[in-house]
């Protein structure tokens, strides 16, 4: 028997990511993210100074993920109080806002159109958008590696990751989730002003996308079954052997296995405000990119979503059963 808290749970991740999917992220509906990126800020500017700021970064992150995660909690508990609907639909609400499946889809097609149009200039402008390397000066191939990379990297922070926590711990917990990649997005940098007081932001966000990252691999490959042209041995083999070449020990997980499925090549050389960065590289060179290889990254993306689901529903299930 099926208890019926994984009905819930279906119905709330369901409809979560249906929205999504529909509206995407609407500029008129309040984000939460924001209001975590004040209050990461205003902590930053009173704690980031003098001495001990490794602790100092220890603290931040601990204020702020439990902040997060106890707020949202406090809501929904005191909702589902007022009427059963209500917390339904701020459970909805709060997964919604920590994913990102049409606007990752958007984001690539932005920099796919201009590019399939000859739009050099504008491709690069897009890619800008959503990378924090420099564009300016990038070839056709170039601006389309920066991009699938993009999408193969986001798909676990942006997607997979936040609805993993979702399934663990509901709204609080996804949203406790999506805390920690915001800290690691604006101080885990490895600069002299972060280095230090950034690291546990980093550390923290390394271990939240550990699993994730693993399974958003083995999720696009499940999902490549479905995908005319992709070499799932390949995809296989290059995931194994470059995965851990990557500078983040989770990035590396669904880049190394798109490029394997698609042939392809990521990494290699970068600039980051005039400084070069040379990254391993990931895959084999078997091609240069074309702008056609973003739409099959994309479609990656959401290969590898669906499955991921899929093996959630499936976990639900099985945890649901008495």
């Amino acid at each position: 028997m099926v208890d019926n808290v994984f009905y819930l749970n279906m119905f709330v991740l369901g409809a979560a990511i249906v929205l999504e999917l529909i509206l995407g992220d609407p500029r008129w509906l309040p984000h939460p993210v924001v209001q975590m990126g004040k209050l990461i800020s205003f902590l930053e500017r009173s704690l980031n100074n003098g001495q001990k700021r490794r602790w100092k970064g220890v603290l931040l992150a601990f204020i702020v993920v439990l902040a997060v995660y106890g707020i949202v909690f406090l809501v929904i508990t005191l909702s589902y109080k007022i009427h059963f609907y209500v917390g339904v639909l701020l459970e909805i609400y709060f997964i919604w806002t920590t994913i990102a499946i049409k606007g990752l889809a958007d984001a690539g097609k932005s920099v796919w159109i201009p590019l399939i149009k000859g739009n050099l200039e504008e491709a690069r402008l897009s890619l800008s958008m959503i990378v924090g390397r420099d564009t300016e000066n990038l070839t056709d191939s170039e601006v389309v590696r920066g991009t699938v990379e993009t999408i193969a990297e986001n798909t676990v922070d942006g997607i997979t990751a936040p609805l993993f926590w979702a399934m663990l711990g509901g709204a609080p917990l996804a949203m406790a989730y999506r805390a920690v990649n915001t800290l690691d997005s604006m101080v885990g940098y490895k600069n002299e002003r972060f280095l230090d007081f950034g690291w546990a932001s980093a550390r923290l966000d390394d271990m939240a996308n550990f699993i994730p990252a693993r399974l958003t691999a083995l999720s696009i490959w499940l999902s490549s079954v479905f995908i005319k042209g992709s070499n799932r041995k390949s995809g296989w083999l290059i995931t194994m052997r470059d995965a851990k070449k990557h500078p983040s020990p989770n990035s590396g997980w669904p880049e190394a296995m798109t490029a394997g499925l698609m042939g392809i090549q990521l990494g290699g050389l970068n600039y980051y405000k005039g400084i070069e960065s040379n990254r391993k590289t990931m895959g084999d060179f078997h091609r240069k990119l074309v702008a056609g290889d973003i739409p099959t990254s994309i479609l990656y993306m959401h290969g590898g979503w669906s499955v991921f689901v899929g093996l959630e529903i499936l976990l639900l299930f099985l945890l649901g059963q008495k």
